[in-house]
């Protein structure tokens, strides 16, 4: 097997098993491959030093690297199409101290109902996310760790609301994650000046229904999502933050006031995806475990700030009723026996 096979058969694998991402690592004389999985990181197999370099050659080779220089990082990426489904890949690589480097792929389905992590263990959460995009403006956050499938709930939400009626939607992102035919998607360049504020200003100029921004990073873009909100569009847009009431906190840290949230905030989403537990493997799932479909190895918990509850927090009022933290429903979760307990643990905020 030449190594463009090689290199063909682990994609179809890590496909196969709904993989997020491929890990290569360099050890003293060997090389380690593993995949990254709902729980967590699984080792698959062991190279030599020479095949395992020759494998990540090749994946720079494919994806536009400098394939003679090993000791500074590279980043790179590369659409393929692999037994009828669309797929992106984004590399990237870091040499040790012995100039022996690691690769790291990040694989992007673009297939729609491929994308792990479009179920809810709380199908009620869904539909009150749902409910958010029936409003004509208005600002509505996500937040959570990488990898906790914000852009897929997004996605997901925006399918589900333009199966009912046609709509103009934007989306702008650093990079474009997941492609979607129905949407105009735009993408961020720096390196060319094109910046979310400026995407920001211009794609206002389409008259969009829904405006999606990748991130919120500074200030300026900052300004630019609430302005947008403020006009009349609704905005919807990931914010780094631990959970909902941070999301608030890191919103005053780039200068937006008590008084614009209070005039453009609809809701703040706090979310996880995790691992549902297995019956049938105890919970001590392998990779190679078959008892769910690979697009329902996980799902998500959501943290929902909305409506009287996120109006009186921003006015400081109190109304008897306790707000349902992330932690609640990670309990809930777990008490009903839909995830681990040390999943359970390694989630509380």
């Amino acid at each position: 097997m030449n190594m463009e096979e090689k290199a063909e058969s682990l994609l179809a694998n890590a496909m196969r098993l709904g993989v997020s991402d491929i890990h290569l690592l360099p050890y003293e004389d060997h090389y380690e491959l593993f995949f990254r999985v709902s729980t967590g990181l699984s080792k698959v197999a062991v190279y030599s030093i020479e095949k395992g370099e020759r494998l990540i050659s090749y994946f720079k080779f494919l994806s536009n690297m400098n394939v003679g220089e090993r000791r500074k990082p590279q980043s790179g990426a590369v659409r393929y199409r692999l037994n009828g489904k669309k797929i992106e890949l984004r590399l990237s690589t870091i040499a040790n101290f012995r100039y022996q480097e690691s690769l790291v792929i990040r694989l992007l389905y673009a297939n729609p109902g491929f994308e792990p992590g479009l179920h809810a263990f709380f199908p009620a959460q869904e539909a009150e996310l749902l409910e958010l995009l029936d409003h004509k403006s208005g600002l509505v956050l996500f937040s959570g760790p990488t990898g906790s499938g914000k852009t897929t709930t997004i996605y997901h939400l925006l399918r589900r609301k333009y199966a009912d009626e046609p709509l103009q939607i934007i989306t702008m992102e650093d990079p474009v994650e997941i492609e979607e035919p129905l949407f105009l998607q735009a993408e961020v360049n720096e390196a060319a000046g094109i910046t979310y504020d400026l995407l920001i200003r211009q794609c206002l100029r389409h008259h969009p229904d829904i405006l999606v921004i990748g991130e919120i990073r500074d200030e300026e873009t900052a300004k630019m999502v609430v302005r947008s909100a403020l006009t009349g569009h609704l905005v919807i847009a990931t914010i780094h933050a631990k959970e909902s009431f941070g999301v608030l906190e890191r919103l005053r840290e780039l200068a937006i006031s008590s008084e614009q949230m209070k005039q453009t905030l609809l809701a703040v989403v706090s979310q996880r995806l995790i691992a549902k537990y297995c019956p049938l493997c105890s919970g001590k799932c392998t990779i190679h475990c078959s008892h769910y479909q690979v697009n329902e190895k996980s799902a998500a918990i959501y943290e929902i700030l909305a409506g009287k509850e996120l109006q009186n927090h921003l006015r400081d009022k109190e109304d008897g009723k306790r707000f349902v933290s992330l932690n609640d429903k990670l309990r809930k979760a777990y008490a009903c026996g839909y995830i681990t307990e040390k999943h359970y643990l390694e989630n509380l905020v």
